[in-house]
Parts: structure tokens; C-alpha cells; sequence
């Protein structure tokens, strides 16, 4: 499996929260240790949006996958 399906894989087991909160997200690409994701539903505009970035989606999968470094909202 490579680096980019276990994101993808990881991000999915996360979705169903976001979904939850009428909210979802899209893998947008990876670079250098860098997953991109863009917010879309009730989670694009809403204002916890950076947090739930860096202190859910990010620590997740950080904690799953040591290669990726940062997690970064896309537009």
C-alpha cells in the first residue's frame, strides 16, 4: 500500500465524525510530508475549522503515519 492510500485510508476512518456535523473532507494532494485537504460542507466555513485541521485530521494522522508532517487546509 503506498504512503498515499494510507492517507487516504486514514482520512476516511475520520470522515464519518465531520459527516456527522453536517461537514466533510476532500484529499486534495501530499508533498513532502505535507497532506492537503480541503473542508467542504459545514466544516468550510465554519470558524473551529483550523482546529479541528490541526488538533483532529492532523494529530490523527500523524499518529497513524510518521511521515506526514503537517496537515494543510486547501482552497
Amino acid at each position: 500500500m503506498s504512503l498515499e492510500d494510507k492517507v487516504k485510508e486514514t482520512l476516511d476512518t475520520i470522515r464519518p465524525q465531520l459527516q456527522a456535523d453536517g461537514g466533510d473532507l476532500e484529499y486534495v494532494k501530499m508533498e513532502e510530508g505535507k497532506v492537503y485537504v480541503k473542508l467542504t460542507g459545514a466544516c468550510g466555513g465554519c470558524p473551529m475549522a483550523t482546529m479541528t485541521l490541526k488538533q483532529g485530521v492532523e494529530r490523527r494522522l500523524k499518529d497513524a503515519i510518521p511521515e506526514v508532517t503537517e496537515v494543510v487546509q486547501a482552497f
